[in-house]
């Protein structure tokens, strides 16, 4: 029997073949599908867009929110995971989704180092500390009661098993660390466009105009500059860049859940001054490895082999 007779009988193989050739492109392609269709309802429901009419409220809107993050990065993920690396992929991702030992300086960055940047430009810009209400003396105890449920409706989660656990790796093998950065950054903030079309979400990041979305997206890589080099220094666990991003989430909770009002362009002008100057200093000071080299120190064998 030929190759082609065998290829012919099992249709799953071809399929599984153009998957494994371009992981990246596939797995872009699902986390964006599956997201943006598990949006779908709320964003078309008069929360959004108003052409279904519904109204989801905070906990269905939360709810809905969720599923899709996991429905896309993370599902996204292991499916591409399985699809390239196997069993022993999947479990490799397992293990840096729990990899903690890695320094007690990474902790304190992640849960005093980015509250104080971002405290730090609403201090900076004019306007600022107005823009964040809650930015005052009261700043720890917020910070403090809003990480928790943060961390734990998953948003951060879901988003880095997909980001960092899986594109990332595959990036700075392809691009190096910093332009791998940019190009997930890019794409990371692309991914969020939908939402863009529900008032309220768009209210605490930084408004719906083209100018706001722009914002976003340069916020975007900014941030994932330093999360890759958090991610690096930590020989790639993925729980660092978790927390990383819950401490960058945990401020806009307020804003989501209550009726607290804030001058959008001056906070995001603040994210954006206080996270692109930080890494601005990480490009520098590393001339632009971003600690990738401790990463590629731990980096398993089978992943040079892997396909890209």
């Amino acid at each position: 029997m030929t190759t082609a007779d065998n290829a012919a009988q099992r249709p799953g193989a071809a399929r599984e073949g153009l998957l494994a050739r371009h992981p990246l492109v596939f797995f872009f392609l699902i986390s964006y599908a599956f997201s943006w269709i598990a949006w779908s309802p709320w964003i078309l429901s008069e929360d959004g867009v108003g052409l279904l009419p519904y109204k989801l409220g905070h906990t269905a809107s939360g709810l809905f929110n969720t599923a899709a993050i996991f429905l896309g990065p993370t599902v996204s993920a292991f499916i591409m995971t399985a699809t390239t690396e196997g069993r022993a992929g999947i479990r490799r991702l397992l293990r840096r989704i729990v990899l903690w030992r890695v320094g007690l300086r990474w902790y304190l960055f992640a849960f005093l180092g980015v509250p104080l940047v971002m405290a730090l430009g609403t201090i900076i810009v004019p306007g600022g500390l107005a823009s964040f209400q809650f930015l005052g003396p009261g700043y720890v105890l917020t910070y403090l009661t809003t990480f928790i449920p943060v961390l734990i409706m998953g948003v951060p989660l879901f988003e880095e098993i997909g980001w960092r656990g899986f594109a990332l790796p595959r990036l700075q093998r392809l691009h190096g660390p910093l332009v791998g950065s940019i190009i997930l950054g890019l794409l990371w903030g692309l991914w969020h466009l939908p939402m863009f079309m529900v008032p309220t979400w768009a209210a605490t990041s930084g408004g719906s105009d083209l100018l706001a979305i722009v914002k976003f997206g340069l916020f975007a890589v900014a941030s994932a500059i330093v999360i890759t080099w958090v991610f690096n220094n930590t020989k790639g666990s993925v729980l660092m860049a978790i927390l990383v991003h819950a401490s960058i989430d945990a401020p806009f909770l307020p804003f989501s859940v209550t009726s607290v009002t804030f001058g959008p362009s001056e906070a995001w002008n603040s994210m954006l001054l206080s996270f692109g100057v930080v890494a601005l200093l990480v490009v520098a000071f590393t001339r632009g490895r971003l600690g990738y080299q401790h990463y590629r120190q731990e980096e398993e064998p089978a992943s040079a082999t892997a396909p890209t």
